[in-house]
């Protein structure tokens, strides 16, 4: 079953003959043109929202001088261009990297990069250790341009492939069909599609996508009322039957803001329709895959939004569901597939100790992973013998099972990963439970690995609240308060912060740099509650709590505010820039990368209105409030001395759009006292995120040397300038 689914300014004090690094230009000061606003009687003062207009050429030369002005002075910090050296040949020691393993048949299709190549090249084998075939390099497709590959999804007969193809980090994707034989393309394109995700019909001539309903990321009616869509191979996209949609299906509750999904069950024997928005809890209805020629589908209700069902799977004649409702840690309900009903569905797995964080499938079993709060354990339900076994994994940390082949094997493909373990690869064949090291596992070497030393704590938050905290560092740490820590956070959606192993943290942490990983409410780590004490009215506990995990690591000498950095990406973006107008004086340095800065405005971006059931709306008095508070550039006070901050934006992101950040960057800017530098990074070949490695490298050491040089590691100090004490 495939499942469908981020100025022109003041004069950079910071940056003059005074400060520690000179500046070889400078910009002028952005000019404020104050707009007005009233949201129920609060007047709301926007002093830059002429950079909104990204078509005008007057905002589009501030982001080049702000890009250009950025991109300038990091090339002079020193240690930059180490650091992503050092991205470099860690990324060497892992020699092939395994993306996504799909099997149809005894064919594995799968995504393989080699240290030398800058994106994945899709690949066949017969097999687990049959010789493989190149099937597909996405740099040769078109010389002219540079593309990458968002996703593939083979036929069920194994004979097509669907690609999806994107350029410079923008998701939105253009899908091609290749025959596989002859690795020839259709000469078809479907445009907008998000992801390049489709779902093949048993047919194996057809298919289900979700376009947009613009290739312009910018477009703000681009994710509304989209439509979901019938496309046969070989015919024109202009003719393709609209299946699911608001106009299609006035009584169905669509709103504009909902992703209309359908997918099959693994089997082919059930259609789903799923109203897809970022509440989790599933809005869907199911039919008969019959009816998807009808003029209409006879859409019966299988779960309600109010249901609070949070994911299902369909095994033989029995649908399982995970369900938070009256169970905040989750349970596991069963009920007749054929006859879903919510209400009277049996408890599988009743709500224990452990979060249950999500479920899938083989043909015969059920996964479940449970999690105490950081680490993973994972549970197997045979459906044969309605019995419950634990999946023996080795070690601790994240773990997760991916079916190779879920309608017709128990084949899974079983993984582990900590914070101080790359992780390995499993082969694990549920009805012996057998579980060995995978083919398509690769073990790196990669230095300073066994000197990482990891601590779990629990702080006490501003309210009294016990607030998880992951810290990762080098063994010899001196907890005098001299190191520099990278703190990061996120806390919306439901996300939890679980352990994972980056290259990127270990190049810090090789020099030293505490990493702590904050789990603020907001995310998930101890269940629905956790959640929603950091959603919509409740959101200033997700930036209090990351600053409470501040003032735990200075409190207790692990760092010092001259030294602290703290990140946020994406909604992570709330995060950072709250806890920076609150607290300014406990960061060093900040990084607003790709970031929400300002919600009260998000409604006007092209993925605003689809995120108003995590936020909040201006058109709802209570929310509008809550969107305002928890508005970063909203609180942005002259003459206070900010942190030093780097803001980044994606001129290509389809998620958070460039002048979101950018926004905030313009505000600190004229505002901040401390002397320190506020920078807009402008990427033009990037959207929220890429594949592309050298793009992701350089992102990564601007932000990370940038950050460093402001919190005073020696190794990023100009020459001549004394490392802060």
């Amino acid at each position: 079953m495939t499942k469908f689914l981020t100025l022109i300014t003041a004069l950079l004090v910071g940056l003059t003959a005074s400060a520690q690094m000179p500046a070889k230009s400078s910009l002028p000061k952005t000019p404020k043109r104050p707009v007005t606003d009233t949201y129920f009687g609060k007047k709301v003062v926007d002093n830059y929202r002429w950079l909104e207009d990204m078509s005008n050429p007057e905002t589009q030369a501030w982001f080049k001088a702000q890009g250009d002005y950025t991109n300038a002075m990091l090339a002079q910090i020193p240690g930059r261009d180490k650091l992503i050296q050092t991205f470099v040949d860690y990324d060497k020691l892992l020699s092939v990297r395994y993306g996504e393993i799909k099997k149809q048949g005894n064919t594995y299709f799968y995504r393989k990069t080699l240290p030398s190549e800058n994106a994945g090249k899709l690949y066949a084998r017969e097999g687990k250790n049959g010789s493989e075939t190149l099937l597909f390099d996405p740099t040769t497709y078109d010389k002219t341009k540079t593309y990458l590959m968002t996703a593939f999804t083979p036929s069920d007969d194994g004979k097509k492939m669907a690609i999806g193809l994107q350029e410079g980090g923008a998701e939105l994707s253009t899908v091609r069909f290749m025959d596989i034989a002859t690795k020839t393309f259709s000469p078809e394109s479907l445009t907008a599609v998000f992801g390049g995700q489709i779902e093949w019909l048993p047919d194996n001539t057809s298919i289900l996508y979700l376009p947009n309903n613009s290739t312009d990321t910018k477009d703000p009616k681009g994710n509304l009322d989209t439509k979901m869509r019938l496309h046969q191979l070989g015919a024109d996209p202009g003719s393709d039957l609209e299946i699911l949609s608001r106009a299609k299906y006035p009584n169905l509750g669509i709103r504009p803001d909902h992703y209309p999904f359908i997918f099959l069950s693994d089997d082919d024997s059930q259609l789903y329709g799923i109203l897809g928005s970022v509440d989790n809890r599933v809005d869907a209805f199911f039919a008969t895959p019959a009816e998807l020629t009808n003029p209409t589908i006879a859409w019966k209700r299988l779960a309600a939004a109010t249901d609070s069902v949070y994911g299902f799977v369909k095994i033989g004649n029995r649908l399982f569901l995970r369900s938070v409702k009256g169970a905040p840690k989750g349970k596991i309900l069963v009920t007749d597939a054929q006859k879903p009903d919510v209400a009277t569905a049996t408890v599988l797995l009743a709500e224990g100790a452990k979060n249950i964080t999500s479920m899938g499938s083989s043909k015969d079993l059920l996964f479940v992973i449970l999690n105490d709060g950081i680490n993973d354990q994972i549970r197997q339900y045979d459906t044969r013998t309605n019995q419950w076994a634990d999946v023996p994994i080795p070690g601790t940390g994240t773990m997760g099972v991916v079916t190779y082949d879920a309608p017709r094997s128990n084949e899974v493909l079983a993984y582990t990963t900590s914070w101080n373990n790359p992780g390995t690869a499993y082969d694990y064949d549920a009805d012996s439970k057998k579980i060995v090291v995978s083919a398509f596992d690769v073990q790196p070497n990669y230095p300073g690995v066994a000197d990482l030393v990891v601590e779990e704590l629990e702080i006490s938050g501003h309210d009294g609240v016990i607030v998880p905290l992951s810290l990762v560092y080098k063994k010899g740490l001196k907890r005098d308060g001299s190191a520099v820590c990278f703190m990061t956070g996120y806390g919306a959606y439901g996300y939890s912060a679980t352990p994972y192993f980056s290259r990127r943290n270990l190049a810090l942490l090789n020099q030293g740099v505490i990493l702590a990983e904050t789990h603020p409410r907001g995310g998930s780590e101890k269940g629905q509650d956790w959640y929603r004490a950091g959603f919509q009215t409740t959101k200033p506990n997700t930036w209090k709590d990351f600053i409470s995990s501040g003032e735990y690591l200075v409190k207790n000498g692990y760092t010092s505010p001259q030294h602290l950095i703290g990140e946020g990406t994406s909604a992570g973006g709330i995060l950072i820039g709250r806890a920076i107008t609150e607290r300014p004086d406990l960061f060093a340095a900040a990084i607003s990368n790709v970031s929400v800065s300002n919600p009260i405005r998000a409604e006007e971006t092209p993925n605003g209105p689809v995120n108003a059931p995590e936020f909040g709306t201006v058109k709802d008095s209570v929310q509008c409030m809550a969107l305002y508070e928890m508005d970063a550039f909203q609180h942005v006070q002259d003459g206070t001395k900010y942190p030093a901050v780097m803001c980044i934006g994606g001129m290509n992101d389809p998620r958070v759009i460039a002048w979101q950040p950018g926004k905030f960057a313009a505000a600190l800017q004229n505002a901040t006292a401390s002397g320190k530098p506020v920078v807009m990074q402008v990427n033009y070949d990037n959207g929220h995120f890429t594949e592309d490695k050298a793009v992701t490298f350089r992102n990564f050491a601007n932000m990370y040397a940038f950050a460093l040089w402001q919190a005073g590691h020696p190794d990023f100090q100009p020459k001549g300038v004394p490392a802060k004490k």
